[in-house]
């Protein structure tokens, strides 16, 4: 693996990192703006797996479904076929727009917030023993 394509994984990386940020500044004493933490939750998770699929020489397309990012990954690795990401893609888009966005519960916020860390230490664990 290049250089370049491992700083490329660790742009991917450092924004994923921003979106945590931005997901424990949201929670931090109590959950504000819910969509908007599920937003970055969704976008965390699509950030990791696409720098899981490049460090694995995978070309990555434009799309927010976690789902199918899921089982681009599982080709390399069947850990991630075990990771249910409830209704994460949802997120990606749905919940920038007014209309019919869906506001999730606290109990969710805190679920999705949860799942989306689980994510990106997995990922982020497969990662580092690739660019070894």
């Amino acid at each position: 693996m290049t250089e370049e394509t491992k700083e490329y994984i660790n742009s991917w990386l450092k924004k994923a990192d921003e979106d945590l940020l931005v997901i424990n500044k949201l929670t931090e004493f109590d959950i504000v703006a819910a969509s908007a933490v599920c937003f970055h939750c969704q976008q965390l998770t699509e950030k990791v797996l696409k720098a899981y699929l490049i460090s694995n020489g995978k070309e990555i397309i434009k799309t927010h479904n976690i789902e199918f990012l899921l089982a681009e990954c599982a080709d390399f690795d069947e850990d991630f076929k075990t990771v249910d990401p409830k209704n994460l893609s949802d997120f990606g888009v749905d919940t920038r727009y007014p209309g019919d966005m869906y506001i999730p519960s606290n109990k969710e916020v805190t679920e999705y917030k949860n799942l989306a860390i689980s994510i990106k230490k997995l990922t982020e664990d497969k990662i580092s023993k690739l660019l070894k």
